[in-house]
């Protein structure tokens, strides 16, 4: 039997500002058993709940299957000189970056 992984959230779209920094994200939050209806979480919101110890990850639901995800990588935060970056995948540069993500 395959363990499922632990995680909080799932992002499956991200807009970025003019200069690299994550505007908002799509994407879908634990709620107990369950997950929530799609979500907009701006940038600090998402940053809090990375701060706070939520696992998020890269991913799409999929289709008529409730609670299943198809997931990619880890989010996390990557402290920097002057603030932080949120990443997944290998971090590029000083901007925020969520590799294999959509960007809208």
């Amino acid at each position: 039997m395959i363990k499922a992984k632990k995680f909080d959230g799932v992002i499956e779209a991200v807009h970025y500002t003019l200069d690299g920094k994550i505007d908002w994200v799509r994407g879908y939050q634990r709620r107990g058993f369950v997950f929530s209806d799609m979500l907009i979480l701006d940038r600090q919101t998402l940053l809090a709940q990375l701060e706070d110890g939520d696992r998020i990850y890269i991913g799409q639901r999929q289709a008529l299957m409730g609670n299943d995800f198809a997931l990619g990588e880890v989010v996390r935060v990557e402290k920097q000189k002057v603030g932080e970056k949120i990443v997944a995948g290998k971090a590029q540069g000083d901007g925020d970056f969520l590799a294999d993500t959509p960007v809208f």
